[in-house]
């Protein structure tokens, strides 16, 4: 029983040496690796604004600088683990993590998935904040985005977070990412009115509402179809989508409403749909009222 306490102390004295002997190295580790915290967190401060100034996305800036920070705590624990004598404790670390990376990814596969598709959006983004885009059944406006989703502001009020590995594999429309945005109405003629003052009326109204440019992009009357009982005249026009205080439905609203006033007050006639009805028998239809 006495040797079992003597080999007892004896083990206890050797951890309590082990230890005094790794103090030094253990306090230095841990004021290395604070220090490496701080400079992270300043970095990517400093780093985040120095992007902010040069960058138009904020994603991609944020996304950098927290890329910095994470790199230089890294550091810092490399670091920490070398000077506490865990070296080969340190190179472990780095070929786990990438094994830990692995099996995570396989069963996270969307979730690394929408995570990388947001990393490579952040570099080259198909849109802006602001920007009305349509990709599968949505469309409306970009409000939000983010490394895992992208949020659309419906023109319905709804708001749409979609996966961004959705949007990465599916065709994207940007209707407002060059500033201009093309709309159009058609408005129906009587078969042997005046087509040429009609589209001078048209135009002339186009010319006249506040938003619609007329320089570079002006507006144009085409000929677009022979309906049963009218010749359908569309009108196309182009609007500034940086303009904020530009509504696209209002702006489309005024210009239908003065052309069909316009034209009225020219003595246009705008005939409705036209059904025809044809009598296959022998015997005279009966009218009723």
């Amino acid at each position: 029983m006495e040797k079992f306490w003597n080999d007892l102390l004896d083990q206890i004295r050797n951890y309590y040496e082990s230890i005094v002997e790794l103090m030094p190295r253990l306090a230095l580790g841990i004021l290395l690796f604070i220090l490496f915290w701080y400079l992270s967190r300043l970095l990517k401060s400093t780093a985040g604004r120095w992007l902010r100034k040069r960058m138009d996305d904020p994603l991609l800036a944020a996304f950098l600088s927290r890329v910095v920070k994470a790199t230089f705590i890294t550091i810092g624990l490399l670091v920490f683990l070398q000077v506490v004598g865990l070296g080969k404790a340190a190179g472990s670390l780095l070929a786990g993590a990438g094994i830990s990376a692995f099996v995570i990814g396989f069963a996270f596969k969307d979730i690394g998935e929408n995570f990388l598709a947001g990393i490579l959006m952040a570099f080259k983004r198909p849109f802006r904040v602001g920007d009305i885009i349509e990709t599968g059944e949505v469309k409306g406006t970009i409000i939000g985005l983010s490394l895992r989703d992208t949020q659309v502001k419906t023109f319905d009020g709804k708001d749409v977070f979609i996966p961004n590995g959705m949007i990465l594999k599916n065709p994207i429309v940007n209707y407002t990412i060059d500033g201009f945005l093309r709309q159009e109405f058609t408005i129906g003629l009587d078969y042997g009115s005046d087509i040429n003052g009609a589209m001078k009326i048209i135009l002339g109204v186009l010319a006249k509402v506040p938003g619609i440019l007329q320089e570079g992009k002006a507006p144009n009357i085409l000929i677009s179809q022979l309906g049963s009982s009218s010749l359908n005249l569309t009108a196309y026009y182009w609007l500034d989508t940086f303009d904020r205080s530009i509504s696209s439905m209002e702006l489309r609203n005024q210009a239908i409403e003065r052309t069909l006033a316009a034209l009225d007050a020219a003595g246009f006639y705008l005939p409705g749909d036209i059904m025809e009805v044809k009598n296959y028998n022998d015997k005279p239809l009966r009218m009723e009222q």
